[in-house]
């Protein structure tokens, strides 16, 4: 093809800078033509709104879809309390509190102590409610958690505590669920709670509070019946942690049979200053006084012959103690008798 039939075929409209549109020119010349154009501006404002309304509908889709979400995160929170930090000087330790002293002693409890001192806070909150009329003193009495409460008060941390007004039913079946929870508290800690929510009037009687509690009505019997026996019996034991439950049962019996000779015996226990384990404190005090392991014999030392001209008159014998018995053979006249006691007081006198 020749350059000639090649330039032919080139559409230089399209190419070339095109002509500005008049203005006049593209409005329509008739009365028809002008209500027609009108209708295409209507309807491309139509369009164009619609096209905006959908955009916003399926804005509006999303954010309900987010809304569910959280809502259905929060109704996951619901019912739940704040927590804060609060001064432990501002908390007192409830009247129901169950733990005994020597719960905040030992390697155990200092090494708890140092899980929250490297943490910088308790990781689980305790729960407190707030006292009606505070005045001077603490603001808040505490429903579980003395454990928490107490090893940040001795390092002198703030505790981490959600604060809840509750009565005192709610107080005892907060705290008893938790604890029970923990498998922590011993009979006689429990049976101390027990002992003074049925003081205070709190619940009418055992079986009561038991269907309260969810415990078994036998069960909370005993441990009531352990934290109602005598100062010096608990003392006895290393600790009153240690008295188990299924004890109970014997040592009300030896309260009721032998009161006099199980405080007698609890008495010589600690009198002789502990060492032996709980089982063996339980043995010594249940057992009958006719059963009662006496002390055994002392052995009995050579005797030391007492000799007058070569010929044995007599022995003296020292038992494992020291305590010596003297044996003589011979006859004595009422003057050498005389001497003869003369020299043995003498001998006392100078010990």
């Amino acid at each position: 093809m020749s350059l000639k039939d090649k330039a032919s075929k080139i559409d230089f409209a399209s190419i070339m800078p095109g002509a500005q549109p008049n203005p006049d020119l593209a409005k329509p010349k008739t009365a028809p033509g002008a209500m027609m154009a009108f209708a295409n501006d209507q309807r491309s404002d139509l369009l164009r709104e619609n096209d905006e309304l959908r955009a916003r509908a399926a804005q509006v889709d999303e954010l309900e879809g987010r809304l569910s979400e959280v809502s259905e995160e929060l109704r996951g929170w619901d019912g739940a309390l704040p927590a804060r930090l609060i001064d432990t000087a501002e908390i007192a330790r409830s009247e129901f509190a169950n733990r005994h002293v020597s719960a905040f002693e030992g390697r155990q409890f200092e090494d708890f102590k140092r899980e929250i001192q490297e943490a910088g806070r308790n990781s689980q909150p305790i729960k407190v409610r707030a006292i009606a009329k505070p005045g001077d003193g603490p603001r808040y009495e505490l429903v579980f958690g003395h454990r928490r409460y107490e090893a940040c008060r001795q390092i002198g941390l703030p505790v981490w505590a959600v604060v809840e007004n509750l009565d005192d039913r709610a107080l005892i079946e907060e705290m008893d669920r938790e604890n029970r929870g923990r498998a922590d508290p011993s009979p006689w800690e429990q049976g101390m709670t027990y002992v003074r929510a049925l003081e205070k009037g709190v619940y009418p009687s055992n079986r009561q509070m038991a269907a309260a509690l969810g415990v078994d009505v036998s069960n909370l019997g005993k441990a009531i019946s352990l934290a109602r026996l005598p100062s010096e019996v608990v003392a006895a034991f290393p600790a009153p942690q240690s008295i188990q439950l299924a004890w109970a049962t014997d040592l009300g019996k030896a309260m009721n049979e032998d009161e006099a000779g199980l405080l007698s015996r609890a008495k010589a226990l600690v009198a002789e200053g502990g060492g032996l384990s709980a089982k063996s404190v339980f043995a010594r005090l249940v057992a009958p006084p006719s059963v009662v392991p006496e002390a055994a014999p002392l052995p009995i030392q050579a005797a030391h012959a007492l000799k007058v001209g070569g010929q044995k008159v007599g022995s003296v014998r020292f038992d494992a103690i020291g305590r010596p018995s003297v044996r003589l053979s011979i006859k004595l006249s009422a003057q050498q008798q005389a001497n003869l006691l003369k020299a043995m007081q003498g001998f006392v006198d100078s010990i």
